[in-house]
């Protein structure tokens, strides 16, 4: 990729259910998952135990791991789909890993251009360790709804 291709960017809306399901937390803290974790869930080597960062540190963690999730995404979908499909599945990506989406049935279904059968399996992904997290739950639903939302549009 040349130093000029933009990259897609999330919207507000995709960026919304981020913050609403994240949540900010300016100290350290294990997460759900067990992986220590801070701002609007930014998780890797650089969080360390008892760290604690500012609001503007947490805006600038969230921008840099959204531009990371919107390459993956921007590299491994074939087909055209809408900017709130696109951010939809930001947040999915953000949340779950790039590794996750790429090996997903989710990931299948919309390259094959099943985009309601996509749709259908952002609430297969609501569980840590085996467990259903109500969290998660309303989170896949968040994206499921947005990347729903102007499907319509495409067809």
């Amino acid at each position: 990729m040349s130093a000029t291709t933009l990259i897609r960017s999330c919207n507000e809306a995709g960026k919304d259910i981020i913050r609403q399901c994240e949540g900010l937390r300016l100290k350290a803290y294990l997460c759900p998952a067990g992986k220590l974790t801070i701002g609007y869930g930014h998780t890797g080597p650089d969080v360390k135990t008892g760290m604690t960062i500012t609001e503007e540190d947490a805006n600038t963690l969230l921008s840099r791991d959204l531009v990371a999730a919107e390459k993956a995404i921007a590299g491994v979908v074939s087909v055209t789909i809408t900017d709130n499909q696109f951010s939809a599945l930001v947040s999915f990506v953000f949340n779950l890993g790039a590794g996750n989406f790429y090996g997903s049935t989710l990931l299948k279904k919309l390259n094959a251009n099943d985009i309601f059968g996509a749709a259908d399996e952002f609430p297969r992904w609501n569980k840590v360790n085996g467990q259903v997290l109500a969290g998660l739950t309303r989170r896949r639903e968040a994206e499921r709804t947005l990347f729903l939302s102007d499907a319509t549009k495409l067809t």
